[in-house]
């Protein structure tokens, strides 16, 4: 892997495929700066649902809603790390409403009993936030190791590497990545109908490439954005982002070595930014945190509203 300047180049495609992945932003600039949301209190009354909210992403775009006057609903499957994110926000924001239920995604029900919950405790839903993921590590094959010629995330892996990985835990990350978003959202929906809500979907650019080792987690995540522009497709305003290369247990867990370069607090913005109603017409598509969003409005609108671009599509040759 090379940095030169902002660009990161790495080969993750396979023999002979590069992907050039330019960086455009690492922290938060003033086309989404949230501090305006906090000023004018952009989401007062708006109640906000977080899957994954204890930690790291979750947590810091629990506490912008917070300081922007939303109605904070957290769930997440310890209720030891939701009371630390309750107290966290409490003490910054004193006047915030914080509900919190320990919850797992996978099941169908507690998804269920989560959403039902936040509609009793405040009486609607505005905005579900779809963070909760999993990503088992990337740095080895788990079942044979000495048939793999593993050298590094920048190398090459010398057979097919998801056989070589546990069926059980490969098909657990999709019972996260996929389903559990898929529970949370099918319960919503009929709320979100009602206050002409958005849904986030916390996807990742390895959406969009082939990670020898991580194709539980390229799969899954790639298959999240094929569901999101179902969403749209039933006028649910839907957002797919890429947070970016954070500091997160989830990243720490994958064991990928990719620089830590952007905050926590980018994604964060961009969250607030997109359910705003200032960038609707990114609804049903790929967005990345890093890009920078001003630029992409004015040299990148039409052309992604006329070719419907930014979501899953055949690359068939000219």
């Amino acid at each position: 892997m090379s940095i030169l300047g902002s660009r990161v180049e790495f080969n993750l495609l396979g023999i002979g495929s590069y992907i050039r992945y330019e960086r455009r932003v690492h922290s938060v600039y003033p086309k989404i700066d949230p501090q305006v949301h906090y000023t004018a209190q952009t989401y007062e009354g708006k109640v906000v649902l977080i899957t994954g909210a204890s930690r790291g992403i979750g947590l810091e775009t629990a506490l912008q809603y917070a300081r922007s006057g939303a109605l904070l609903s957290l769930a997440s499957r310890q209720q030891a790390t939701l009371d630390d994110s309750k107290n966290t926000i409490i003490k910054e924001v004193p006047n915030a409403q914080v509900f919190t239920q320990v919850t797992d995604v996978k099941d169908v029900k507690q998804a269920e009993d989560a959403v039902r919950a936040t509609v009793t405790q405040f009486g609607k839903l505005d905005i579900l936030v779809a963070n909760a993921a999993n990503v088992r590590p990337m740095d080895k094959c788990e079942l044979f190791p000495a048939t793999i010629k593993w050298v590094s995330l920048t190398g090459l892996v010398s057979c097919l590497a998801f056989a070589a990985k546990d069926p059980v835990g490969w098909w657990e990350v999709f019972e996260v990545n996929l389903r559990g978003v898929y529970n949370f959202v099918h319960f919503a929906i009929p709320e979100l109908q009602k206050s002409e809500g958005k849904v986030v979907i916390l996807s990742s650019v390895a959406a969009h490439l082939r990670i020898p080792t991580g194709s539980e987690y390229c799969v899954s995540k790639f298959a999240l954005g094929r569901f999101a522009e179902f969403v749209a497709l039933g006028h649910i305003k839907v957002f797919t982002i890429h947070p970016g290369l954070i500091v997160t247990a989830l990243k720490a867990e994958s064991l990928v070595p990719l620089p830590d370069e952007d905050t926590v607090a980018l994604p964060a913005a961009v969250i607030l930014y997109l359910t705003s109603g200032k960038a609707d017409y990114l609804s049903g598509r790929f967005v990345s945190a890093t890009w920078d969003l001003g630029e992409v409005e004015r040299d990148w609108k039409e052309k992604i509203i006329r070719t419907n671009g930014l979501i899953n599509k055949f690359s068939i040759p000219n």
